[in-house]
């Protein structure tokens, strides 16, 4: 005879829970989907580093190249630089700390604060002076250019120091 089944055969089957068999089907997808996750966020991780480390750089060297240009036009007084620094600031610190100019009362200065290497998690920037080879790290007597002092790779293959 043929019974048809009713409700509470749905209920007690329910009841009775998940077989073994699922379960470890389920762990196995649920690994394979966070396996493939991991890298995935890493890169993102990484790549969100990149672009913060390429605005900081942007804009220490915009706060470098409006100093120039300020000590070309005559802006900054003899005692705050040499007569061979090429009118370069003699440290970062300077683009910060601001400068008086001549016949002023009010600081200029150029940058808010020194922003953080997303790299090395540091406001230790390295520098470069107009002096130094192309290669050299240098910046003894003037920046003329700043890298980030991180020995690392980007995801393009370059390193982040010839940034």
């Amino acid at each position: 005879m043929n019974r048809r089944p009713d409700i509470s055969d749905f209920k007690s089957r329910a009841a009775r829970g998940v077989t073994l068999l699922e379960l470890i089907i389920t762990m196995t997808v649920i690994s394979i989907v966070v396996a493939g996750a991991v890298p995935l966020v890493k890169n993102t991780i990484k790549r969100q580093k990149e672009v913060e480390l390429r605005r900081a750089l942007r804009e220490i060297r915009q706060a470098i190249d409006q100093y120039k240009t300020f000590c070309d036009r005559g802006g900054v007084s003899p005692l705050d630089h040499k007569p061979d620094d090429a009118c370069y600031p003699t440290s970062l610190d300077m683009l910060v700390d601001g400068i008086t100019p001549p016949n002023k009362i009010d600081k200029m200065r150029f940058l808010r604060r020194l922003p953080i290497d997303p790299m090395t998690n540091s406001t230790k920037w390295g520098t470069r002076a107009v002096q130094d080879d192309g290669d050299s790290a240098g910046g003894s007597e003037n920046v003329f250019d700043v890298f980030t002092r991180s020995d690392g790779t980007a995801l393009d293959g370059s390193r982040y120091k010839d940034w």
